[in-house]
Protein backbone atom coordinates (compact mmCIF):
# COMPACT_ATOMS: atom_id res chain seq x y z
CA UNK A 1 0.00 0.00 0.00
CA UNK A 2 2.60 2.39 0.92
CA UNK A 3 4.73 1.87 -2.54
CA UNK A 4 0.96 2.40 -4.26
CA UNK A 5 0.81 5.82 -2.45
CA UNK A 6 4.58 6.89 -3.53
CA UNK A 7 4.22 5.55 -6.36
CA UNK A 8 1.11 7.82 -7.40
CA UNK A 9 2.51 10.90 -5.59
CA UNK A 10 5.37 10.67 -7.79
CA UNK A 11 2.86 10.40 -11.03
CA UNK A 12 0.86 13.37 -9.58
CA UNK A 13 4.71 15.29 -9.03
CA UNK A 14 5.83 14.64 -12.67
CA UNK A 15 2.77 15.20 -14.17
CA UNK A 16 2.34 18.85 -11.88
CA UNK A 17 5.96 19.60 -13.17
CA UNK A 18 5.12 18.84 -16.88
CA UNK A 19 1.71 21.13 -16.05
CA UNK A 20 3.48 23.90 -14.95
CA UNK A 21 6.41 23.51 -17.44
CA UNK A 22 3.77 24.25 -20.54
CA UNK A 23 2.30 26.81 -18.63
CA UNK A 24 5.30 28.67 -18.40
CA UNK A 25 5.91 28.42 -22.05
CA UNK A 26 2.45 29.30 -23.47
CA UNK A 27 2.92 32.81 -20.99
CA UNK A 28 6.66 33.00 -22.33
CA UNK A 29 5.53 32.88 -26.04
CA UNK A 30 2.39 34.83 -25.76
CA UNK A 31 4.12 37.44 -23.72
CA UNK A 32 7.12 37.87 -26.37
CA UNK A 33 4.76 37.18 -29.69
CA UNK A 34 5.36 40.47 -31.69
CA UNK A 35 2.53 42.63 -32.78
CA UNK A 36 1.58 40.45 -35.99
CA UNK A 37 0.49 43.43 -38.02
CA UNK A 38 3.61 45.07 -37.81
CA UNK A 39 7.05 44.25 -39.73
CA UNK A 40 10.65 45.44 -38.78
CA UNK A 41 13.54 46.54 -40.06
CA UNK A 42 17.03 47.23 -38.81
CA UNK A 43 19.04 50.62 -39.28
CA UNK A 44 22.45 51.78 -38.22
CA UNK A 45 21.48 55.45 -37.09
CA UNK A 46 24.73 57.97 -37.72
CA UNK A 47 26.43 58.75 -34.38
CA UNK A 48 26.25 62.22 -33.86
CA UNK A 49 28.59 63.19 -30.96
CA UNK A 50 29.85 61.33 -28.17
CA UNK A 51 30.76 62.01 -24.60
CA UNK A 52 33.94 60.47 -23.43
CA UNK A 53 36.42 61.47 -21.34
CA UNK A 54 40.03 62.61 -22.42
CA UNK A 55 41.98 60.06 -20.51
CA UNK A 56 41.13 56.27 -18.94
CA UNK A 57 42.72 54.94 -15.74
CA UNK A 58 43.68 51.32 -15.83
CA UNK A 59 40.74 48.74 -14.64
CA UNK A 60 38.63 51.77 -14.17
CA UNK A 61 35.17 51.52 -15.53
CA UNK A 62 34.07 54.52 -17.47
CA UNK A 63 30.45 55.65 -18.98
CA UNK A 64 30.65 56.51 -22.71
CA UNK A 65 27.21 58.49 -24.27
CA UNK A 66 26.39 58.58 -27.75
CA UNK A 67 23.59 61.15 -28.88
CA UNK A 68 21.71 60.02 -32.27
CA UNK A 69 18.48 61.13 -33.71
CA UNK A 70 15.35 59.37 -34.55
CA UNK A 71 13.32 60.75 -37.68
CA UNK A 72 10.09 59.36 -37.35
CA UNK A 73 8.22 57.56 -34.21
CA UNK A 74 8.76 54.48 -35.70
CA UNK A 75 11.90 54.33 -34.65
CA UNK A 76 13.18 52.93 -31.38
CA UNK A 77 16.59 51.81 -29.87
CA UNK A 78 17.16 47.85 -30.49
CA UNK A 79 20.98 47.23 -29.79
CA UNK A 80 24.64 48.67 -29.40
CA UNK A 81 27.07 47.38 -32.02
CA UNK A 82 29.89 47.00 -30.52
CA UNK A 83 33.16 45.03 -31.72
CA UNK A 84 36.67 44.98 -30.48
CA UNK A 85 39.91 44.49 -32.07
CA UNK A 86 42.88 44.66 -30.28
CA UNK A 87 42.79 48.49 -28.76
CA UNK A 88 40.22 49.67 -31.32
CA UNK A 89 36.47 49.86 -30.82
CA UNK A 90 33.98 50.34 -33.49
CA UNK A 91 30.74 51.70 -32.32
CA UNK A 92 27.02 52.12 -34.01
CA UNK A 93 23.46 52.18 -32.80
CA UNK A 94 21.18 49.75 -34.57
CA UNK A 95 17.73 51.32 -34.36
CA UNK A 96 14.15 48.94 -34.76
CA UNK A 97 11.94 50.59 -37.54
CA UNK A 98 8.24 49.54 -37.59
CA UNK A 99 7.00 49.59 -40.78
CA UNK A 100 3.82 51.00 -40.37
CA UNK A 101 1.61 54.05 -41.70
CA UNK A 102 0.93 55.73 -38.75
CA UNK A 103 4.30 56.87 -38.40
CA UNK A 104 5.21 60.56 -38.13
CA UNK A 105 7.75 62.98 -37.87
CA UNK A 106 9.17 63.93 -34.27
CA UNK A 107 10.46 67.16 -32.86
CA UNK A 108 13.95 68.01 -32.62
CA UNK A 109 13.72 67.92 -28.77
CA UNK A 110 11.80 64.19 -29.30
CA UNK A 111 14.14 62.89 -32.05
CA UNK A 112 17.15 63.77 -30.39
CA UNK A 113 18.24 60.00 -28.31
CA UNK A 114 21.60 58.72 -26.69
CA UNK A 115 22.46 55.73 -25.05
CA UNK A 116 25.48 54.97 -22.43
CA UNK A 117 27.80 51.94 -22.13
CA UNK A 118 30.57 51.18 -19.72
CA UNK A 119 33.67 50.59 -20.67
CA UNK A 120 36.46 48.61 -18.44
CA UNK A 121 39.91 49.68 -19.17
CA UNK A 122 42.33 46.48 -19.35
CA UNK A 123 44.76 47.73 -21.30
CA UNK A 124 48.07 50.43 -21.77
CA UNK A 125 48.68 52.56 -24.48
CA UNK A 126 45.88 54.38 -26.09
CA UNK A 127 42.17 52.97 -27.14
CA UNK A 128 40.66 54.12 -30.39
CA UNK A 129 37.06 54.14 -30.62
CA UNK A 130 35.52 54.52 -33.92
CA UNK A 131 31.48 55.98 -33.95
CA UNK A 132 29.83 55.37 -36.88
CA UNK A 133 28.53 58.34 -39.02
CA UNK A 134 26.74 57.00 -41.83
CA UNK A 135 27.94 56.35 -45.52
CA UNK A 136 29.79 58.48 -48.12
CA UNK A 137 29.25 59.38 -51.39
CA UNK A 138 30.73 56.07 -52.16
CA UNK A 139 28.47 54.04 -49.73
CA UNK A 140 31.96 53.81 -47.59
CA UNK A 141 31.58 54.19 -43.81
CA UNK A 142 32.73 56.91 -42.22
CA UNK A 143 33.15 57.22 -38.33
CA UNK A 144 33.87 59.82 -35.48
CA UNK A 145 37.34 58.47 -34.17
CA UNK A 146 38.86 59.40 -30.81
CA UNK A 147 42.02 58.55 -29.50
CA UNK A 148 42.10 58.04 -26.17
CA UNK A 149 45.18 57.43 -23.85
CA UNK A 150 45.48 55.06 -20.73
CA UNK A 151 47.17 56.75 -17.72
CA UNK A 152 48.61 54.56 -14.71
Amino acid sequence: MKSQIHEYQKKYYTMSKRILSLLALFFLFNSCTPDSDTNYLFELRPIESVDIPDHFILGQTYPIKVHYTKPTSCYSFSSLYYDKDLNVRTVAIENAVAQRSDCHELSTADAVADYTFNFYVTSNGSYIFKFYQGQDANGQAIFLQYEVPVTN
